[in-house]
């Protein structure tokens, strides 16, 4: 039941976001779009919810639980910067704004992103952890099954964090072409 749940709010928060920016730029009703684009935070308490409710139903904890708490996070983390992104392509495409500036490819502003990024990265962890850590002890039964995931997010928040600082000791600056496209 839970992995229908978690299903439905992945394409729920699609869903949403697509209907929201159509709303907006398509529709032109701005505030309408808004209302629905807010909605979208929902789809992660309708997740957690569920999980819950799962859990002291007597469900055994297992994969499908920490799979919702890596959605949660993963949309805690990185929930409104996607949001922000979708808008202006969106804006772009749908209402004749200008072009989304493209990231730098290099340089301090890159290094800047890539360390931001991974502290977003960095967020949905602790979040999504600590789902699980809480679905744990709200099970009663331990956080062996749980916590299988997170160690190999671990590994892949380490190897983030080794990639994203790695640019704060590029010395190089964005070539002048690239300079002037952006």
């Amino acid at each position: 039941m839970l992995i229908a749940v978690i299903a439905a709010c992945e394409i729920g928060f699609w869903v949403l976001l697509a209907a929201g920016l159509a709303t907006r730029y398509l529709l032109r009703l701005p505030k309408a779009g808004m209302v629905l684009l807010a909605g979208v935070p929902l789809v992660d308490v309708v997740m957690l919810v569920a999980g819950v409710i799962d859990i002291q139903r007597g469900g055994e904890p297992s994969f499908k639980h920490s799979l919702a708490a890596i959605f949660i996070g993963v949309s805690v983390g990185f929930g409104h910067q996607t949001l922000k992104w979708a808008d202006r392509w969106a804006a772009h495409y749908l209402a004749g704004a200008p072009r989304p500036v493209k990231p730098p490819k290099g340089g301090a502003e890159r290094a800047r992103r890539e360390r931001a990024g991974w502290f977003r990265h960095l967020l949905a962890y602790v979040v999504g952890s600590g789902i699980m850590l809480g679905l744990g002890v709200l099970s009663g039964q331990g956080y062996d099954a749980l916590l299988g995931p997170a160690w190999t997010w671990t590994i892949v928040l380490v190897i983030d964090a080794i990639v994203s600082f790695s640019y704060s000791f590029d010395g190089a600056e964005p070539r002048e072409k690239e300079k002037q496209s952006v």
